[in-house]
């Protein structure tokens, strides 16, 4: 099966309860997985000092590859891990430099994986991802939240991430 999509681990621990969804979602979907945590990427900055890290070549290659990009990440202090957050602010630099990667971005779509402790999430959570999916032209297919118990995912959680898949073959949602 050819993929069209890609799951963007961005959790501090490799092996952790995110990866569990991941590894759920991605066995349902086919799709690829990157996991932020294996590579180095740098903070941004209007010097682009970290040009010759891990992110450039990286983005390049979703961007060239991918129609799908799912962001997966770990709720950390109410909203989306520092991993996750230094890869959308690096996203910048093809806004800046290599403008015509940045504009590959137009017309994908995006979805957010978060995964926590229990089933609570907190209003605003998906606003940064939203309205970059909106800045950058694409569309954003919506979030499914997730937790573990007991070392493993609950069948609640299950049916939401299935559903959650069958939504991403749908329409976009509009923003």
């Amino acid at each position: 099966m050819k993929t069209t999509g890609v799951i963007i681990q961005a959790s501090s621990r490799s092996k952790g309860n995110t990866e569990k969804v991941v590894a759920f979602f991605q066995q349902q979907t086919g799709f690829d997985v990157i996991d932020l945590n294996t590579k180095n990427i740098g903070h941004f900055d209007y010097e682009f000092n970290n040009k010759d890290d891990d992110f450039n070549a990286l983005f390049k290659q979703i961007a060239k590859k991918y129609k799908t990009i799912v962001f997966a990440t770990p709720i950390y202090w109410y909203t989306m891990s520092g991993l996750l957050k230094v890869f959308l602010d690096r996203i910048s630099d093809f806004l800046f430099n290599e403008k015509e990667y940045g504009r590959m971005l137009r017309g994908k779509k995006m979805a957010v994986i978060s995964c926590g402790s229990d089933d609570e999430i907190f209003e605003g959570f998906t606003m940064p991802f939203k309205e970059s999916s909106n800045y950058l032209g694409m569309h954003f297919l919506g979030h499914v939240h997730t937790w573990i118990e007991n070392d493993s995912i609950p069948e609640l959680v299950k049916t939401r991430v299935n559903e959650f898949i069958l939504q991403l073959n749908k329409k976009p949602i509009i923003n």
